[in-house]
């Protein structure tokens, strides 16, 4: 596989240390106080993840899709707000770079590519998740301008942003064919972040709602062509859900391997947990569990830098098989660290407070499913 280029084993091998001198115990108290800290965000800064994939032209480094995968699944080993702060930076990117004209490419790009500047992807609404066609942020052209009203919700990095992907219809009626994105930065006069949500993982992680009152935008904002949004919220979610789906596996790959540390050192009735079998089976089948997950989430993320066909179906086969997985396994080990598993005192129960995260994000487990039903017929 091609992730065991050396190129890959570098990448992975620099992230994994980051994790471990830098970002572990700086994301272990920002959990605790649900505060994304400026400590945190400089060492993601430092470290260029804001702008892998960025055009080196423009101060990025350009990597390939697998490469950006990689880091996504070595900071969920570690904490999941670190994961989903870097993937949805990227989430953002993504949208913008298949859209962007060369006009707003040479406008934003040498920004982005200092390292600071991050992207959003503001596409979900309050009576819009699932059924992303029925957007209710409107976008009224008046002159050369469009006037942008309405409300998103759960909006990842909400507040650090400095330009968002706001996705938007001309007319609800049209549905799809309404969906019309723009760029829109974050001191524009009438748009506000709004309240922030406390949740249940991904605690440091804002996640906000967004709020749009007469935001008068110029045409030079208009992502891609009007009307045509709908293809770049496709484009992006087929590279996010991958991205989503190495979230899993880091989260899985994390809690197995303090299950096992665990399994080895605790002693009960004169000999090691990890020698009775029924702990034995639950490690193995962990074990079992994230070797799939990892064989699934690069054979498609290769597939995805070789821009084969299908993409959307098999990053939605990917998302929903390695976020399964990722509850799956957090679930069992806190099992089998019993009592401790429970408690702040070990990793793995934040792992799984953040592993349920990613069987809802970027389209829920269900949604997933249904779209893999749907083009089964087409492709066989």
């Amino acid at each position: 596989m091609a992730t065991s280029s050396k190129t890959h084993k570098m990448i992975r091998k620099m992230v994994r240390e980051l994790c471990r001198d830098k970002i572990a115990e700086l994301a272990k108290e920002a959990d605790k106080t649900k505060v994304y800290p400026q400590a945190l965000h400089e060492v993601f800064v430092d470290a260029g993840l804001f702008v892998i994939r960025v055009p080196e032209a423009y101060g990025g480094v350009e990597m390939d899709y697998t490469s950006s995968v990689i880091v996504v699944e070595e900071l969920a080993r570690v904490d999941g707000t670190c994961a989903n702060t870097v993937a949805h930076h990227h989430a953002g990117l993504c949208s913008f770079m298949k859209g962007a004209n060369p006009a707003q490419k040479d406008r934003y790009l040498p920004k982005i590519g200092k390292g600071d500047y991050m992207v959003g992807f503001a596409l979900t609404e309050p009576n819009a998740g699932s059924d992303a066609f029925s957007l209710q942020t409107t976008a009224t052209l008046e002159g050369e301008d469009y006037i942008l009203n309405g409300n998103k919700c759960f909006v990842s990095n909400s507040g650090l942003t400095d330009l968002y992907v706001v996705f938007s219809t001309l007319n609800p009626e049209l549905r799809r064919d309404g969906i019309t994105a723009f760029l829109v930065e974050r001191d524009t006069p009438g748009f506000t972040v709004g309240k922030a949500e406390s949740k249940m993982g991904f605690r440091a992680s804002p996640t906000c709602e967004l709020v749009f009152d007469n935001v008068r935008v110029s045409k030079e904002n208009l992502l891609g062509e009007a009307g045509k949004g709908w293809q770049l919220v496709h484009q992006s979610l087929t590279e996010t859900r991958v991205m989503v789906a190495a979230m899993g596996l880091g989260m899985a790959q994390g809690a197995m391997e303090a299950a096992v540390a665990y399994a080895k050192d605790r002693e009960q009735f004169g000999t090691s947990i990890i020698n009775f079998q029924g702990i034995s089976f639950m490690l193995a089948d962990m074990a079992i569990q994230v070797e799939l997950a990892r064989a699934l989430v690069y054979n498609i993320a290769e597939k995805v830098d070789r821009g084969e066909k299908n993409l959307h179906y098999y990053a939605s086969i990917a998302k929903c098989a390695a976020s399964d997985i990722a509850m799956k396994v957090t679930t069992d080990a806190v099992q089998v660290l019993g009592g401790y598993g429970y408690t702040e005192d070990y990793p793995v129960e934040k792992l799984m407070r953040d592993a349920k995260a990613t069987q809802i994000i970027e389209g829920t487990n269900q949604v997933q499913r249904i779209q893999i039903a749907r083009q089964l017929s087409k492709i066989y």
